[in-house]
């Protein structure tokens, strides 16, 4: 494939896609399904903006028989034409600064992330009460141990703080006002994030994101997957608990202020996760095509990328 090809491609994957996918209502029914293609086609344009560099570089740079390059820019311009030169020239640069600035995120929001969360667990451990005894046998079944803090907060509100040492933070006026069903839901959607590490996903997007220009990438990707994100851990809240129950623990949480980093069982989506609640459940037709898909947008990228490099793995070995 040219260059050009993987240009659109990656064109298209970072923007238009991921548009069109955040409107569609179908990945409600299948989050995890969901989730797998929203990777796959953000890795797959990460491939195919590296793509479009080495089949831009293959023409730029071909080597000889002493490795070094053969074409100088005289000989790419005079094959290529200026138009065709220039166009090459400016989406191998365009990589080169998806690469870097890919990178950058990555350590940035790594770093920054944690060091947030590091702080607000300092200060929910200082503040806030670890004996949930006394309280609810719900909230009981949590010991110390198991990272659960309690503040002295009348607002009912929860919400976790991922990583090596985990918290799971619920005011008094969640264990105080919610019943025990309720409170046994929002406690296992908090786990649920932190169980199945659903802040290493956010991130994966946030630095992707972060790396492609504004003028391609889509806004309302990172807004999609926090939400599917969300409705994975309701799943295993209505597992434990029931429907119902979770409604109304989320409802009474819904204005419940959270600190950045940290995974909210509240906020804007609130309406949004409780209608699903009430709809028909998860689709598994849905949830098998959404795979499929997530493997068939992962294959050409992947291997026109691969195959150059098994390519030349091969001549070396054989000559």
């Amino acid at each position: 494939m040219s260059a050009l090809a993987f240009t659109i491609m990656a064109l298209v994957l970072s923007g238009p896609v991921p548009a069109v996918l955040a409107r569609a209502s179908w990945p409600h029914r299948a989050p995890r399904a969901a989730i797998v293609l929203w990777q796959a086609i953000a890795l797959a344009a990460v491939l195919s903006a590296f793509s479009a560099g080495i089949a831009i570089a293959s023409r730029l740079f071909a080597p000889g028989p002493d490795g070094r390059p053969t074409a100088t820019i005289t000989s790419s311009v005079a094959e290529l034409g200026w138009p065709l030169w220039t166009a090459y020239v400016i989406v191998f640069a365009l990589t080169l600064v998806i690469g870097a600035r890919l990178i950058v995120a990555v350590l940035q929001v790594a770093i920054a992330t944690r060091r947030r969360r590091a702080h607000h667990r300092m200060v929910v451990d200082l503040v806030g009460k670890s004996d949930a005894d006394g309280y609810c046998s719900a909230a009981a079944k949590y010991p110390p141990r198991h990272g659960l803090r309690i503040l002295d907060v009348e607002q009912p509100l929860a919400y976790c703080l991922p990583g090596v040492r985990s918290r799971v933070v619920v005011s008094e006026g969640t264990l105080t006002t919610l019943a025990d069903p309720e409170i046994t839901a929002i406690l296992t959607h908090e786990r649920a994030h932190l169980r199945a590490r659903h802040d290493l996903v956010l991130e994966m997007f946030i630095a992707v994101h972060a790396a492609f220009p504004r003028f391609v990438r889509s806004a309302s990707a990172l807004d999609a997957v926090r939400l599917l994100i969300e409705m994975l851990a309701d799943d295993a809240a209505v597992r434990a608990a029931g429907p119902a129950p979770l409604a109304r623990a989320l409802v009474a949480c819904a204005e419940g202020p959270a600190p950045s980093g940290a995974l909210s069982a509240g906020g804007p989506t609130t309406v949004l996760r409780v209608r699903r609640l009430c709809g028909d459940g998860n689709s598994l037709a849905l949830s098998a095509a959404a795979y499929t898909a997530a493997a068939a947008v992962l294959v050409v990228p992947t291997y026109y990328v691969v195959l150059p490099w098994l390519t030349e793995l091969h001549r070396l070995f054989t000559a």
